[in-house]
């Protein structure tokens, strides 16, 4: 059941809603069910992120993750989330040949999934593509600080921009996607120092993943918010429930019935009595 109170965020809403001071946030999804407990809620966005290759495929990294993967897993969330704002994740390898495969990878996602928009990683380094996608007639939503597809060429998650030119070069960053054409832009694991600072110059959102308070969104993982994804914690996530206590509590106590033959009772089986001929 969808929440029909909840008006779909459109493209512009992201800069309307910054304008205004209205903050937002969003998180992820990856299958129907998930996208549509989202769609109940009052968040407002939903990513289908590489990130499924660590929390649904079991990868201990992004970099695998296919566009067909996201496609697979974007077209449920779609049909499970008609009133939230879906974003399609472009994946490693998707773009980072030529300005051509970048279109031919983005024209597959929105057109295959219905999807709202698409988000790739990448600065000052990925602006002429950006603007080709942009071009292109597609939303675009950019993603910088700590990039997970590239990860390994900064030794691994690690906080970006700790360093005045560092903290500088996220900044330059940031306007080159402006620039280029994104409406928006995550900003992942940077000091709250950084995010403040890029937020006086430019003008569209930035939506903050590990960016501290002085951003226009919050992003979490699904899996990470809900305590779902086992003993692996970033400093920047806070558990708002403890779901994967509470469904191992629920698998075990269904467990403990069925051995002691205490479920299913009278209430959950079919009880009309039926004659049965014998067939011998």
């Amino acid at each position: 059941m969808s929440n029909t109170k909840k008006k779909k965020m459109t493209v512009p809403d992201f800069q309307k809603y910054k304008d205004e001071g209205r903050k937002f946030s969003f998180c992820t999804a990856y299958d129907y069910t998930t996208a549509s407990i989202v769609d109940e809620s009052d968040i407002e966005v939903i990513l289908v992120g590489d990130s499924l290759g660590m929390t649904m495929l079991g990868y201990n990294t992004t970099v695998p993750v296919t566009v067909d993967d996201i496609i697979h897993h974007a077209r449920p969330v779609v049909k499970g989330a008609p009133n939230t704002f879906i974003i399609g994740d472009m994946p490693f390898g998707s773009y980072n040949i030529s300005k051509e495969q970048a279109i031919e990878s983005a024209n597959r996602i929105m057109k295959e999934t219905l999807c709202d928009c698409v988000k790739l990683e990448g600065g000052v380094v990925m602006a002429d593509t950006i603007h080709a996608i942009v071009e292109a007639g597609i939303s675009v939503m950019g993603h910088i600080g700590m990039t997970p597809q590239t990860a390994t060429s900064f030794g691994g998650f690690k906080v970006q921009g700790g360093t005045p030119e560092s903290a500088r070069k996220l900044i330059e960053d940031a306007k080159a996607l402006e620039k280029a054409g994104v409406f928006a832009i995550v900003v992942e694991c940077v000091p709250s120092v950084v995010a403040r600072a890029m937020r006086e110059e430019i003008h569209i959102p930035i939506l903050g993943i590990g960016a501290g308070p002085y951003v226009d969104c919050q992003v979490l993982v699904t899996q990470d918010l809900l305590d779902m994804y086992g003993d692996f914690k970033p400093k920047f996530v806070k558990h708002f429930a403890h779901v994967r206590e509470e469904m191992i509590k629920g698998l075990n106590s269904f467990h403990e019935e069925t051995l002691n033959g205490l479920f299913p009772t009278p209430e959950y089986s079919f009880n009309k009595e039926v004659d049965i001929p014998r067939l011998y």
